[in-house]
Formats: structure tokens, sequence, C-alpha cells
């Protein structure tokens, strides 16, 4: 693997707001919207700003249009998607295509870590769902992209079968992730067990 983009002992901020934020109730950005609260996140000192999903609607697509052809002062602008669909392979994965074509230097994809969402959501074994997660990380990388892997339901899926959700943290970084995210995706996980699976995970990959 090469080294990691980040140093360990740094802090980065990863600013959700273009996505998440436009997830609640009665909360509608327009691309012009989106590129000028990106702007004020990178005049703030954000270090990656997730633009969105590119490829899932139109407004989506026009921000990276938009952001592409713009100066960027301290912010890495980022497309989320998901590891590819089991029916694909990576170069034919319509999702992931859509990632190589918004064009940003990072990318940050998100898998399964919970062995109920990869046997009843996916409806794949558990060694299928690692190759996805290997197989995304690595033809992303390959073109030359940062891949910030989220660990979708880490925890959730660490109390299920914590081996198994370890693992796939493995699959992604073995693959040549640049930074894994642990996702407490439910918002249920009080902090004492933050921090200990925390610790154990990441102690495997010091």
């Amino acid at each position: 693997l090469q080294p990691p983009t980040v140093m360990p002992d740094s802090i980065e901020l990863f600013d959700t707001t273009l996505r998440d934020g436009t997830q609640g109730e009665h909360v509608t950005l327009s691309a012009r919207d989106k590129v000028r609260i990106a702007q004020r996140l990178d005049a703030f000192g954000i270090d990656v700003i997730e633009g969105g999903w590119p490829g899932s609607n139109p407004k989506d697509q026009a921000f990276f249009e938009h952001a592409k052809d713009l100066t960027w002062h301290h912010a890495q602008i980022t497309a989320f998607g998901s590891t590819r669909h089991a029916k694909y392979a990576p170069e034919d994965d319509p999702n992931l295509q859509a990632l190589l074509d918004a064009e940003t230097e990072v990318v940050t994809i998100f898998g399964k870590s919970w062995t109920l969402h990869v046997e009843q959501a996916l409806g794949i074994t558990l060694d299928e769902n690692l190759e996805l997660i290997r197989s995304s990380v690595a033809f992303l990388r390959a073109h030359g992209k940062r891949v910030i892997y989220d660990a979708e339901h880490f925890f959730d899926g660490y109390a299920a079968d914590p081996d198994y959700a370890l693992t796939t943290l493995h699959a992604a970084a073995e693959a040549g992730a640049d930074t894994l995210v642990l996702c407490d995706t439910n918002g249920g996980s009080l902090p004492p067990t933050i921090e200990q699976v925390t610790k154990r995970g990441g102690g495997q990959f010091d």
C-alpha cells in the first residue's frame, strides 16, 4: 500500500452538508446554491467537501460540472457513491463510471459492514461482498483517485459479527483505500462503544 495521503496524527474535516444535509424535510438546494455553500466551506477551512452522488440526479451532476472549473483554495471536492453492483464488473458498473465522470481527485464509496445487509439487502454471500469492496476500491485507485471508504453501519455490523466487520475494513485497505471511515449510520452507538471499537479497529492498521 502507498502511504496514506493524510498523516495519522492529523485531523481531517469532512463535510457532508451538500449530500446528507439536503435529505432533511423541506430542504432544497439548486446546483448554484450547492456551489456557493461549497465555496463558503472552502473558505472556512474544510478539508474534504462531499458534493453529492453523481449520476443520481441532474442537480448533483450540474454541481460537479461547475465545481471542476472553479479554484478551490483549501478543500478537495469528493464525489460519493457505492461499491459496484454484484451483477457488473467494475469497468461496466454505472455507479463507478459516474464517479470517474465527476472528475474529482477524491472519491468516497460506501460498502456493507453488516452481515444482515449483505445477506438480506444485497442477497449475496459474505465473501462476494468482500470482493465487491476490493474490486471497487482497486478500480478507482487504478484510475488515480484518492479513495475514502465509508464502512456503512459499521458499529451495528461490529455488534453482530466483529470479525466480519473488521474483515471488510481489511478488504478496503488491502485494495488501496487511503482512508477508512467507521460510520455510525444509525447514530445509536454510545461514546464508550465508539471508543472501544475504534481502538480495536484502528489498532489493526498501525
